[in-house]
């Protein structure tokens, strides 16, 4: 039986825009592990991990304790520094611009499709410079980007491809799973996202000189971890680079493997909700987004465009549906603002996007009937003229 969980700001909203589902597996999974004498580095990452390269059909799969921690060890595996830029997304987290901040390099910012608010590639095209290293680009709301444009682009240029799949696991492109469309595609088991960890994350790829760095990475920059100096009865190790402390611990991983196995159904599940909001909202002020024909939507977030948001938004959370903004364009933020000299005007479509988009509760322990209240709610929020 699954257990009532607090939204992600530790209220009891009815409805909030997102939330985990744990259940009696799940505890009992964590359990086991408490009891196994590993609590770190121990089988359960290797476990998770061979868990989710199988489910993605990524070759290689490198847990870590965030998405953020994912996008920073690959764009520093990549080798992004002092003098670099990666092209990258406006509309996202602030995580996908700040892994490249981390790493010294300067994050530059292209446009958005209007329909999609995923990463144009005309305007990634247009960003590019002497400078530029990398592109990533962000599957937005878990609909995937148009992934071979961008590896056309990135190929052209000679620049590695990240993808950040924050929102999209479980989502396809052309037949192809998520986790194999980038040279590096980073997720987040954030307890809002598809599965949690409670916190954590995982970088995936395919290539195995990026794996080992990736692996060093998250430990300190240490080449090898306690469980493989254990089982070769050794206690040497060499730092081989400056690296982080981004491990993920056994616990979260036995609670993240318990949960993969329930995925295709809340997949399944976030997909039927979604196309119930697009029948409800069909004809009113509300626009959901466009999903492309050749996409399977991961259905992360359920995304509308409103007129006069921000009444909308006060509206429906005195009702009690916990209604979020996904997101302030990242150049809009204070921090980039003063660190880089951005501000209004770099991209126009984000930023226009940013005024009217209004995310919509959707997770697998919703119901057909939660849908239409929130439908119903949208409906007296948009009439009214408060």
């Amino acid at each position: 039986m699954s257990r009532p969980q607090p939204d992600d700001h530790g209220a009891s909203a009815s409805l909030p825009y997102g939330r985990q589902e744990i259940d009696e597996t799940d505890i009992a999974a964590v359990e086991a592990v408490l009891g196994s004498g590993w609590l770190t580095t121990g089988p359960a990452v290797a476990r998770f991990e061979a868990a989710v390269a199988r489910f993605t059909g990524a070759a290689r799969a490198v847990a870590v304790n965030s998405g953020t921690a994912a996008l920073h060890v690959a764009a520093a595996a990549l080798g992004l520094g002092p003098g670099d830029e990666a092209v990258t997304s406006p509309l996202t987290f602030a995580a996908t611009a700040n892994c490249v901040v981390y790493c010294g390099a300067v994050p530059v910012f292209a446009d958005v499709l209007p329909e999609s608010l995923l990463l144009d590639p005309a305007a990634a095209e247009r960003a590019i410079t002497p400078r530029t290293k990398a592109i990533i680009a962000v599957d937005y709301a878990g609909q995937p980007c148009d992934w071979d444009a961008l590896r056309r682009l990135a190929d052209r240029h000679g620049l590695a491809l990240v993808a950040d799949a924050c929102h999209a696991l479980g989502g396809r492109y052309k037949g192809r799973d998520v986790g194999r469309l980038a040279d590096v595609t980073a997720l987040s088991f954030h307890p809002v996202k598809h599965i949690t960890t409670g916190e954590g994350g995982m970088a995936l790829t395919d290539d195995p000189d990026l794996d080992r760095r990736m692996r060093a990475l998250r430990n300190h920059g240490i080449d090898q971890d306690f469980r493989q100096r254990e089982q070769a009865g050794s206690w040497r190790y060499a730092m081989t680079m400056l690296g982080f402390n981004y491990r993920l611990s056994d616990m979260a991983c036995a609670l993240g493997e318990s949960q993969l196995a329930r995925l295709p159904g809340w997949l399944e599940t976030r997909r039927e909700l979604a196309g119930l909001y697009d029948r409800l909202l069909a004809g009113t002020p509300a626009r959901p987004l466009e999903t492309a024909a050749d996409r399977e939507h991961a259905r992360h977030l359920y995304v509308v465009r409103v007129p006069r948001r921000d009444a909308v938004f006060r509206a429906m959370r005195a009702q009690g549906i916990g209604v979020n903004v996904h997101y302030l364009p990242v150049h809009l933020h204070p921090y980039y603002r003063e660190r880089f000299g951005l501000g209004p005007g770099l991209c126009p479509v984000a930023e226009a996007a940013a005024e009217e988009i209004l995310t919509l509760p959707l997770f697998p322990a919703m119901t057909p009937d939660d849908v239409r209240r929130v439908a119903d709610a949208l409906a007296r929020a948009l009439a009214s003229r408060d």
